[in-house]
This record gives structure tokens, sequence and C-alpha cells, in this order.
């Protein structure tokens, strides 16, 4: 007796009756009342291959100009400031500014370390620039303050220092060196909790002695500027 050779689709028409026997039935085969409907979610379907966010770990907090942020709070009020006061204690301050010394320019920076939450211990270094002769004022400080809930946060001043006067080289002198006390007080408006618009205003006393002349003369200036004041926490 002769065997004939199987069709290629025939062949091809028995694997996939074979599969199909071989795959399992889903759960409403045997229930009708389970089929899914139209409103059965992919995940309800296959929850192994589905799998829920928290199950992958929440997203990342997005801010809204699309960057991530580290303390999720900040996403949303990046400029709100936790309750009472404001905390000094072990806090440095990296202040630049620019004002005005007497009737001239003065480019200043001050750094200031608050050791508790009271005091402060500031130094500072200004320039005053001009035509015929420019100043530096190097002073040491001490600033005072009661700190307060809320973004206005004032406090007083009082420091020593020294006066650098410098001639141009349209006149021919020597550098001189004067003494300088200074008195006064300013105030920040804290934009956030690491940063703040401060305004700061004194009356310095530089001690010299006028040519052909004996004794010590007091020369009056008001010193008043501002600028920015960057808080960093650190440890004692």
């Amino acid at each position: 007796m002769t065997r004939r050779a199987m069709h290629p689709r025939s062949a091809l028409a028995l694997l996939a009756i074979l599969a199909a026997c071989a795959c399992p039935l889903p759960s409403w085969a045997d229930d009708p009342a389970a089929e899914p409907d139209d409103s059965t979610t992919v995940a309800q379907l296959a929850p192994d291959v589905v799998a829920e966010p928290a199950a992958l770990g929440a997203a990342p907090t997005r801010t809204h100009d699309g960057l991530e942020a580290l303390v999720p709070e900040l996403a949303e009020h990046p400029y709100r400031l936790p309750p009472g006061v404001r905390p000094f204690q072990n806090r440095l301050a990296l202040s630049p500014g620019y004002g005005m010394l007497g009737s001239k320019r003065l480019f200043v920076m001050r750094v200031t370390y608050n050791p508790n939450q009271w005091l402060g211990y500031e130094w500072s270094i200004g320039h005053n620039p001009g035509q015929s002769v420019h100043a530096a004022l190097h002073m040491l400080s001490v600033l005072v303050r009661r700190p307060l809930p809320g973004r206005f946060q004032p406090y007083l001043a009082a420091g020593y220092g020294m006066m650098l006067v410098f001639p141009g080289e349209s006149i021919n002198a020597a550098p001189v060196t004067k003494n300088a006390l200074a008195i006064g007080g300013g105030l920040e408006f804290y934009i956030r909790g690491d940063l703040a618009i401060r305004a700061d205003l004194r009356h310095d006393t530089v001690l010299g002695r006028e040519r052909d002349q004996e004794g010590t003369v007091a020369y009056q200036y008001f010193q008043q500027s501002i600028g920015l004041a960057f808080y960093r926490s650190i440890r004692p």
C-alpha cells in the first residue's frame, strides 16, 4: 500500500489545533458570568505582566519647569518658610552687596558666622573706588538679633576696622591707614530658608590726622548697601 505525503497546509492546521489544546482555558471559559467586558482592564486580565506603579516605586516629583525636586515639598512650594522663628545657630552667611560710602560707590562682601541664635561674628571688606583716591575698608563686627517668625529679620551691628586710602597716579603720596568705627543695623527679607535680601545701614567714623595739624580728626560717613545673603548650616 502506497503512503501519501501530507500537504504543507494540512500540517500547519494540525499544529494549530494541537497548540490550542495545550493552552489552558481562561477563567471565564467555565463560568459564563466571568466573561470580560469592555470595562475589564489589562491589569485585571494579566496582573503578573502589568505591575502597579506603587510596586515599581513612586514616580519622581517634578517641578513646574520639569526638573526633579530633591525634597518633594519644594516642588509645589519652593518659597514657603517653615513655621516658627528663623534658625540662625551654627549658620554661615555669605553676603555680597552694593551701595554708597558717603557720596562714592561701595562694593562690599560680608561673611557672618552665628554661634547661637542671637549673636553673629562678621568680617567684611569694602572697596570705595574713585578717580583721585580709592579706599578699602576692612572691618570686624558683632551682630545682635532677636529671631522672629516670618520673613523680616532685623539686627544691630557694631564694629572696628581699618581704612586704607590709596592715592591715584595723579597724586604723589603714600597710602594712608586710618582706624574706623561703625555702628548701625540692617534688615533681612527671607525669600526662602537659605536666601534673603539684605539691607544694611551704618555710621562710620574714620579717625585720622590733617596735614600740618595736631590731634586726631574724626571723619563721618554713612554707609548703605543692599545685597543678598546666602545661608548654609554647618556643624559645630
